[in-house]
């Protein structure tokens, strides 16, 4: 088939309608390519927000199980005045009800300020702050087991967390001494108190 100038006039319209066509055809190729980029990043932007989702889900369950598992001691905890702000003054009150109740002849004691503590080795204590108040007793004993009862009793009729370091006990130089033993024991207070709280 062949063609010539008088053709020409004739066929540029269909000349006309292909090359728009074609033009409308690498268009709408482009535009699908685009789409089909688009769609693909939504769809990695919503994939990874759905696994951050199910972590967010699996961290939220395994948070539940160990309040769930905690709860009791946490509880106990809070009974006992461990956690929160220090509570010197129960401790002052406690102390002076185990005077008067005669366990030991006497004592006296003193209790530093409180500071941050970090024991050996560290312990993971979450948002939670360990503090202590460290204490010093000096006791007039008449034996060895009033030592031991007035920690029991200090144990048991006191609200929070003491732990002892040690004791030191001799006896008294003269006999005119109502009291044959003396015991120096330090030890502190400790307290648990949430960072975020004011």
């Amino acid at each position: 088939m062949s063609f010539s100038k008088a053709d020409l006039p004739e066929l540029k319209w269909s000349l006309g309608a292909l090359t728009l066509s074609l033009a409308l055809s690498g268009g709408m190729i482009s535009l699908s390519n685009g789409y089909i980029e688009s769609s693909l990043k939504n769809r990695q932007t919503a994939q990874q927000q759905l696994a951050d989702a199910r972590g967010q889900l699996i961290s939220a369950q395994s948070d539940q199980e160990n309040m769930s598992a905690y709860a009791l001691e946490y509880n106990a905890l809070l009974a006992q005045k461990v956690i929160g702000d220090e509570q010197r003054l129960d401790w002052i009150e406690g102390l002076d009800k185990l005077r008067q109740q005669g366990s030991v002849l006497d004592f006296k004691y003193t209790i530093a300020p409180q500071q941050g503590y970090t024991p050996n080795p560290p312990l993971e204590a979450g948002n939670y702050k360990l503090s202590r108040s460290s204490m010093t007793l000096q006791i007039d004993l008449l034996h060895e087991e009033q030592l031991l009862n007035l920690f029991s009793d200090m144990r048991k009729q006191m609200n929070g967390w003491f732990m002892l370091d040690g004791c030191i006990l001799s006896r008294t130089s003269t006999t005119e001494e109502i009291a044959p033993l003396k015991a120096e024991c330090t030890g502190g207070w400790f307290t648990l108190k949430n960072k975020s709280a004011p």
